[in-house]
């Protein structure tokens, strides 16, 4: 068997970056040791920058419905996410099964097979490609490809076959989670602090269920999760609570502590790595499913462009030098939100003092971009533009020449480079007309920007003549407010020109209806 790239695991991070890879034009294997879904809620919805990333691939839809969390809080401060130009809010209540769900239907419809119940037992690295060794239905069996993923959890296989190390964070307390029916809980969404340093956390999910976390500092911090039974987290909710929810009905359950670990690479020659087998760290507030939706898009384009042929030298570093910091933020923010959500009253003067600073705008704006992941920001050279290696606000509008509306989400569901040049402005012409020469990897689109209420007052709505969007949807240059030259900035991110080239299959030149 030979593939293009091999993704070794089917969660959330692993079908995302499949899709990605399909639309850069890859043949591209989904491998899972488990034979079906789990169908495990686990995380329950993802922060704005990751549903942002759904959008721009026109994803978010094929959910149906979901709801927005209309507040914030970092470590169980709140924060009024009304006060900020922009609207933060993420994605709630949604669980993982209904994700991996959407993203498995996607690649269905893309025609990408997804080999359940092969088991990766070995990688091994050649000239010319991947060696991945398996346990399938059928017995052992090997394949091969142009370059491995490991998006196989914080325990990898690909990255241990890989040696590729990782510093590693060992639990101190230990949770107990599960999901139940039969019962009537009073909520407590965000947590309910108990003295001592314990938490109990109720999350009304419909239809009479709830998701119940039991934070007891007496907890094993490495209990085994197929030995936990539903009597020892009822008693552990009761001693805590008071209440008895031993005649409830356990729909899932899981036991796990506070352990964190992070990648030292994310990539080892033609091994990578995305998700919890980069960054592991606990489940906390979806933050490690967002992050991972957020490598994937990120490693997709970069990737396809490599097989392409036409990626520079460089591009593929760029994925563990933009994403290996984030890992690190991750991993230190969930650390500190951590020890405010569940520290005992010692915490308490820090807490008051962090909600003083809620408050204000600028402070309240920076934690929020931490929660949202809008806060990220990549380096794309010098410049002033507040957009200038920020994400490009999907829900911007454009008005085209012949009357139509399209967002900048939508120009970006083929996962290519955009170009948007506005009309009657000088700098823009210029920059459309030197784009042609890339016009085989990067789209071209001409119109007005619109007003856009959702994003008044916000960064993206600085001056912006022209600007030229990554695949991932980050801004590489803006124009006025970037002082590299355009040519420098397509060829860093999108190869050499071909001028002479015809565009490949799938390349537009959107300037016109």
């Amino acid at each position: 068997m030979e593939t293009g790239v091999i993704i070794v695991g089917a969660g959330p991070v692993g079908l995302m970056l499949a899709g990605e890879l399909h639309l850069g034009g890859v043949k591209v294997t989904v491998f899972d040791k488990t034979t079906a879904p789990s169908g495990e809620s686990r995380a329950l919805g993802f922060n704005r920058r990751a549903a942002e990333s759904l959008d721009q691939r026109g994803l978010l839809p094929r959910l149906g419905q979901f709801r927005w969390g209309p507040m914030g809080h970092f470590g169980g401060v709140r924060f009024d996410l009304g006060m900020l130009d922009e609207d933060h809010s993420g994605v709630l209540g949604l669980s993982q099964a209904r994700t991996e769900d959407m993203l498995g239907g996607w690649l269905a419809d893309l025609g990408v097979p997804v080999r359940r119940g092969c088991e990766v037992t070995g990688v091994r690295e050649e000239p010319d490609g991947v060696l991945v060794s398996f346990t399938g239905p059928e017995g052992p069996g090997q394949a091969h490809a142009r370059y491995v993923v490991g998006c196989d959890g914080p325990q990898s296989t690909v990255r241990t076959a890989a040696g590729i190390p990782a510093r590693q964070w060992q639990a101190t307390r230990g949770m107990y989670t599960a999901e139940i029916t039969g019962v009537q809980l009073r909520p407590r969404p965000i947590g309910e602090r108990l003295p001592g340093g314990h938490m109990v956390v109720c999350t009304p999910l419909g239809e009479g269920r709830y998701r119940i976390v039991v934070h007891d500092k007496t907890l094993p911090p490495q209990q085994d999760p197929d030995q936990l039974t539903f009597p020892q987290i009822a008693d552990a909710w009761q001693r805590l609570t008071g209440e008895s929810i031993h005649h409830a009905e356990a729909q899932w359950m899981w036991a796990c502590g506070n352990a964190a670990g992070l990648a030292q690479e994310y990539r080892h020659g033609r091994v990578l790595l995305a998700g919890d087998a980069a960054h592991a760290m606990p489940p906390l507030a979806a933050w490690g499913l967002s992050a991972g939706l957020q490598d994937a898009a990120n490693l997709g384009w970069k990737l396809a462009a490599v097989l392409a042929g036409w990626a520079p030298a460089h591009l593929l570093d760029t994925y563990h030098g933009e994403r290996h910091p984030i890992g690190e933020q991750l991993i230190r923010n969930a650390q500190a939100a951590s020890l405010l959500y569940l520290g005992d009253a010692d915490m308490d003067p820090l807490r008051g003092v962090l909600g003083e600073l809620m408050e204000h705008k600028e402070a309240a704006g920076h934690l929020a971009g931490i929660v949202s992941g809008l806060g990220i920001g990549y380096a794309m050279g010098p410049g002033e533009h507040p957009l200038l290696g920020r994400r490009m606000p999907p829900g911007r509008q454009l008005a085209r020449p012949d009357g139509s509306l399209t967002r900048v989400a939508d120009l970006l569901h083929p996962a290519r480079g955009v170009l948007i040049a506005t009309e009657s402005a000088d700098g823009a012409g210029k920059a459309a007309r030197l784009a042609e020469e890339w016009v085989d990897r990067v789209d071209i689109v001409t119109g007005t920007w619109t007003d856009h209420p959702d994003h008044s007052d916000g960064p993206g709505d600085a001056a912006l003549e022209a600007v030229l969007i990554r695949p991932d949807g980050y801004v590489a240059w803006t124009c006025p407010g970037s002082d590299s030259d355009l040519t420098d900035v397509l060829g860093d991110w999108f190869g050499a020109p071909r001028a002479a080239a015809p565009p490949a299959p799938g390349a537009t030149h959107r300037t016109g209806a």
